[in-house]
């Protein structure tokens, strides 16, 4: 399994819960609210990295390999000191500065073995 480059993102990150919730709505207006499956409330971060372009490169590579063979990857979120599985399914990056970039990605949760 493969382990995210141990690089801290600038601040301010996002993070996004959405708990899968089913809800079924009565006639009188009455509801009822359930969970649904095992896992029921993913996270997903929005991240940005401002780094030197030889560390873009080793995240932005990372990425790319990931974006390869689809597998998720290890990561441990800032407000956490246990590593979770994630994917990244689209970033970017801009070259703001002399030998200076910026990488914008979207962690989004998994759960696999």
């Amino acid at each position: 399994m493969a382990t995210f480059p141990s690089y801290n993102p600038t601040y301010s990150a996002n993070k996004k819960s959405e708990p899968s919730v089913r809800t079924i709505k009565f006639g009188d207006g009455y509801e009822n609210r359930i969970t649904f499956g095992l896992n029921q409330n993913p996270k997903e971060w929005s991240l940005t990295f401002n780094e030197t372009d030889a560390d873009s490169n080793i995240i932005e590579a990372f990425l790319d390999a990931r974006a390869i063979d689809n597998a998720s990857f290890d990561w441990t979120p800032p407000d956490d000191t246990t590593p979770y599985k994630w994917v990244c399914q689209s970033w970017s990056r801009d070259f703001f500065d002399f030998q200076r970039s910026k990488i914008d990605v979207t962690f989004r949760q998994v759960f696999e073995p």
